[in-house]
């Protein structure tokens, strides 16, 4: 029995297109291309800018390190004057009184002198001064003829440095009337 060419084609399953023959378009290969040298540099650009960041990073911690380390640095060379006057005053035993008061002075002028180079300021409030708990801690509340909460002595000096407490002003306060 022969079997018509028409039947034969209609049953036989197609045969497979192999991918070997198989050419993707231009256009897409081109644009793939593109895309991935486009992603190399972009990440390129990414670990560069990462890598810079992380640099940074360790250099500013280690200025701040090195600012801690050395922050005294400036007030104790403004010291070491005052070093100096102590030590030579020590050195002179036999000095007399006046010389000896000559010389605390000078070095007082010193001190003082370095303290206000570095910012730290004193902190003695005139007597009537309103009474303020963020420079001035009272010790005690005193009958006086001035008004109330005002300053009537200051028992010991406070100190700022730049605009942070650093010391407050012992003082005696004016009792309400």
């Amino acid at each position: 029995m022969t079997i018509p060419d028409n039947e034969t084609n209609a049953a036989a399953p197609a045969a497979p297109e192999s991918d070997e023959g198989f050419q993707p378009e231009s256009g897409a290969d081109a644009q793939l291309s593109e895309l991935q040298a486009r992603f190399t540099e972009v990440n390129d650009a990414f670990l560069r800018a990462r890598a810079e960041a992380e640099n940074t990073r360790r250099r500013a911690e280690e200025e701040m390190s090195k600012a801690r380390k050395y922050a005294v640095e400036s007030f104790a060379e403004s010291l070491l004057p005052v070093m100096d006057s102590l030590q030579a005053a020590v050195a002179m035993p036999d000095a007399a009184a006046a010389q000896v008061l000559e010389g605390v002075h000078a070095t007082l002028r010193q001190l003082t002198s370095a303290l206000e180079r570095n910012k730290v300021l004193e902190i003695a409030p005139p007597l009537g001064t309103r009474f303020d708990p963020r420079h001035h801690q009272a010790i005690s509340v005193v009958p006086a003829e001035q008004e109330a909460n005002t300053v009537v002595a200051v028992l010991q000096k406070g100190y700022l440095i730049s605009d942070r407490v650093l010391r407050p002003a012992l003082v005696t306060v004016a009792a309400p009337k």
